[in-house]
Order: C-alpha cells, then structure tokens, then sequence
C-alpha cells in the first residue's frame, strides 16, 4: 500500500503488467499514466483500503445511501465507506494441537448472516472473491479505480476542469446521486426490501416483500413463489440461492450474483455500487460517459462544449497532445494507437 505523498513524490510500486521492466510509478502532471511505463495507475495498484473507503464514501455520501458511510471523528464532516469484512475462521484438528485456518474477505454483502454471505461468495467466480492477500482482492481494488474513478465525483480531483466548470460538474454529480446512483442487496429470492434494520441479520423465515418502486412510476406484479427468473439470464433462481436486488430496477427483479454486471463493459458491478439507466444497471465510467464524453488524455469527463474530436474519441483541447514530447496536435498531423495520440516524428521514432 501506498501513501499519497508516495505517489506524488513519484516512488510506486512497479506496474504489475509490465512486470519487472518498470521500476515504479512516476506520475505524469495530468495524465492518469506512469511516464516510466506509460500504463495506468490501475495498473500499478496505487490504492489503500484507507483511500478507497474515503473515495467511496464521499460517493456515496450526500445520497439515500449515506447509511452505509460513517463520518470520521476530527474529519470537517468527512464521511468513509463503512467497508463489510467478513473473517471466517475454521478449526484444523490434527493430532494433540487444535490449529485454526483464518480467512479474511476484504468485502462482503452487508447485513446477512454468515451462511447466507458465504453462500454468495461460492456464487461468484473464484478469481473475483475478494480474500485478502489473493488476486481476487487485487481485482477488486482495481476495478474500484476502473469503475469508480475518483475524479468522476469529485472536482478536486480533476486537472481538466477549466473556471466555471466545476459548478457544472458539482450539477452533475448531485444529479445522478438523486437519480441513478445505487448500491445492490443480497437476500434470498422474495425478500429483497423487506425493510430489515440496520446491523440486524437478515430473517430467513419471511417470504414476504413490499411491493416494487420502479422508476417509470408503474407498479409490477409479483412473481408466485418459485417463479422467480434473474434478470440477465433468464434462469431460474432455486429460493434458497441468494440473489442481487437493485431498489431502482423494483423488488420484482433479482439478479444471480455473476450476473449482476455493467450492462456496457459486462464487468460484475464492484461492491454492488450501480447506477440505474433505461432500464439497465451501469458501472460508474460507463454511466458517465453517455451523459458526457470523457477526454482519451486524462481520462476525465468533459464539461467544456468546445473540445477535440477525431475518430469517435475526444479529448480536453490542451489535453490533445503526442504522448511522447507533449506537442500540442491540433491542426498538425497525428497517429492514433488506441487511445495513445503520437505526433509524426514521435511516431516515426517509435516506428524506428
């Protein structure tokens, strides 16, 4: 784990896709890239549990989900992500002495019991369970950074905004807190909303849920019991297999576990944070980027209604720039590898 100060001083971890051949992050002025090894700072892991329970509170806070933030004592108001971590601890007996195997999940659905939390785990691919200390939970902090970008809900973090955006971007954010943002909940087949308290176990004995809130305002019917399908694939659901509810989809949908993914990436949907759009569950970078584009540069959305095009991409005007020597390419010509702009004598170089 890495402090802030560690990263703007420029000593990071080495990118774990370049494996060995960087020596660490050395952070660009306003690209989201080590200038070493150009890959992303997803790549280098730059992230702390502390970091990310920051980010996601501030997310989350200002929502109807700001229950699941708590705020910090001394903070100014600050609010962090009351993380779940589930410990399973399961006794080993050989011969005279009892020994004990400690498994620590990094994250798990809040407010189940524990059966019904590791009955979630099991369904969802082994690679993906965030144990500590596995790849599992490296995924999941790299796709908090992927699908959750700091700099999509917080304006102190962005470099591209110009004066006067920031309110536009401050706009933004409120907006889709109001209207799209949303965390799911786990609960057996018939008992998502059921309206359980806070910090109490999940009732396993009521069938029972309050009828759906949709948001095209309509009431839906709900399914007799044993009926219940996800809504991804269309499989049945067996009544004593957990399930993914999304208050904004209505209590009449349920999602299998693996299933409950950005319908635009198909990336399972990180800590079940979604948000909810015609008739669809969203990732965060993805949400974002319908409503706005989003710079290929520094990986910001734009706020500016004057920027650069050029094959289906765009990017902040200043931001449109060679990856190598920083010359501005407006007016000039250019090579474009992906998302990596080049100006003709660095392309010819790397040619070379």
């Amino acid at each position: 784990q890495m402090s802030v100060s560690q990263q703007q001083s420029g000593r990071g971890v080495p990118c774990l896709r370049c494996r060995g051949t960087c020596t660490g992050f050395e952070p660009h002025s306003w690209r989201k890239i080590c200038k070493s090894c150009k890959c992303s700072q997803e790549d280098h892991s730059l992230s702390s549990d502390v970091e990310d329970d920051r980010k996601i509170g501030r997310l989350l806070s200002d929502s109807k989900y700001a229950t699941l933030t708590a705020r910090v004592k001394g903070g100014d108001g600050v609010r962090i992500y009351k993380r779940n971590r589930m410990i399973i601890t399961n006794p080993i007996v050989s011969r005279k002495d009892p020994t004990f195997d400690t498994i620590t999940y990094e994250w798990a659905p809040p407010g189940l019991t524990q059966k019904l939390a590791m009955q979630y785990m099991e369904l969802i691919p082994k690679d993906m369970q965030p144990v500590a200390g596995t790849d599992g939970a490296y995924h999941r902090r790299r796709q908090l950074m992927r699908q959750l970008p700091v700099y999509d809900h917080d304006p102190s973090q962005c470099r591209g905004l110009a004066e006067g955006e920031v309110k536009l971007m401050e706009d933004f954010v409120k907006k889709y807190k109001a209207e799209a943002l949303g965390v799911g909940e786990v609960a057996l087949p018939g008992q998502g909303g059921s309206g359980k308290e806070e910090g109490k176990a999940q009732d396993t004995g009521s069938a029972t849920s309050k009828p759906p809130e949709t948001t095209n305002g309509a009431l839906e019917s709900t399914p007799a019991a044993g009926l219940y399908h996800c809504e991804a694939c269309k499989q049945a659901v067996p009544g004593d297999c957990p399930v993914v509810y999304a208050d904004r989809a209505g209590y009449t949908r349920q999602w299998h576990p693996a299933c409950f993914v950005c319908c635009q990436c198909a990336e399972p949907l990180v800590d079940l944070i979604y948000f909810w759009k015609s008739g669809a569950a969203w990732c965060g970078r993805h949400y974002c980027e319908s409503l706005r584009p989003r710079c290929a540069g520094c990986d910001e959305i734009i706020f500016s209604e004057d920027y650069q095009q050029a094959e289906g991409m765009a990017w902040h005007k200043k931001h449109f720039a060679c990856l190598e020597c920083e010359t501005l390419l407006t007016g000039k010509a250019f090579s474009l590898d992906k998302t990596s702009l080049r100006c003709a004598t660095c392309s010819r170089s790397k040619r070379l």
